[in-house]
């Protein structure tokens, strides 16, 4: 079990801005799912959406990337469900109907508040089917983070977009290493991802303009497992790799989960 990852040196005005895109967002669950508010500190709570397939199927604790909120999977999450998965998509402090302001270090402490809000309802709710973490984007964080620390609880990882280097993905977005004053060894995603002995499915662009394909090989080969697959969407970037690989994208998660 890892120690959770200290990411204060990243709350920082000018980093930040460019990394959180808080959307408020306040709608009704579509049918078949329920909203969560789940406490992480006091007067803060996180918003949540469980779209449910069955109590008996499996469910993906789900982290979003920076610029989306959980109702933007009204029209994703159908997808999962037919595939006989449920799903609990979860957002960041500002985003939706959470309260806060997000940083990196509340992200990753949250997650901690949120997947033990998570395992709550699962056994309150009757729900028996093994569990997976899911990450895109940023949410790969959260997911790396509670894959190496709850790893006996869950049965298997999903990274989408995911980045194995804090520093690169900062250094493209701008900054250099020099203004950071940070190295990677002091964000080790890829410490975490060498813990993690979970199955773990890779799925990544392969023109991804934001987070480049390197950073899914880099995972890929430090994750600590044999049961891994990385799979590669042509032709796409970064926010359209599932219109464009919608079928290769959905068999590679069915094929994980109920294998």
């Amino acid at each position: 079990m890892s120690q959770p990852t200290d990411y204060s040196a990243l709350d920082r005005p000018e980093l930040l801005q460019f990394v959180f895109y808080p959307r408020k967002d306040f709608t009704v669950p579509p049918p078949n799912s329920t909203d969560h508010l789940i406490p992480v500190e006091k007067d803060v709570s996180i918003s949540c959406r469980f779209y449910v397939h069955h109590q008996d199927a499996p469910s993906i604790l789900y982290f979003h990337g920076n610029g989306e909120v959980v109702s933007d999977h009204d029209y994703i999450a159908p997808l999962y469900n037919r595939l006989g998965i449920n799903l609990f998509v979860a957002d960041y402090r500002g985003y939706g109907a959470s309260g806060g302001t997000p940083t990196f270090s509340n992200m990753v402490a949250d997650a901690y508040h949120i997947f033990k809000g998570f395992w709550e309802i699962l056994q309150e709710g009757g729900y028996g089917g093994r569990v997976f973490l899911m990450g895109r984007s940023l949410g790969s964080v959260s997911a790396i983070e509670l894959a190496s620390h709850y790893g006996e609880k869950i049965k298997g990882l999903i990274l989408e977009s995911g980045f194995a280097s804090t520093v690169r993905l900062m250094t493209r977005l701008g900054f250099p290493k020099e203004f950071l004053g940070i190295k990677d060894a002091e964000f080790p995603n890829l410490a975490k991802i060498r813990a993690i002995t979970l199955p773990t499915l890779i799925i990544h662009a392969e023109f991804d303009s934001l987070i480049p394909l390197t950073e899914a090989r880099d995972l890929f080969e430090n994750v600590a497992t044999k049961e891994k697959r990385l799979v590669i969407i042509p032709g796409a970037d970064h926010n359209d790799l599932m219109v464009l690989g919608i079928e290769p994208y959905f068999e590679a998660i069915e094929e994980f989960i109920f294998a």
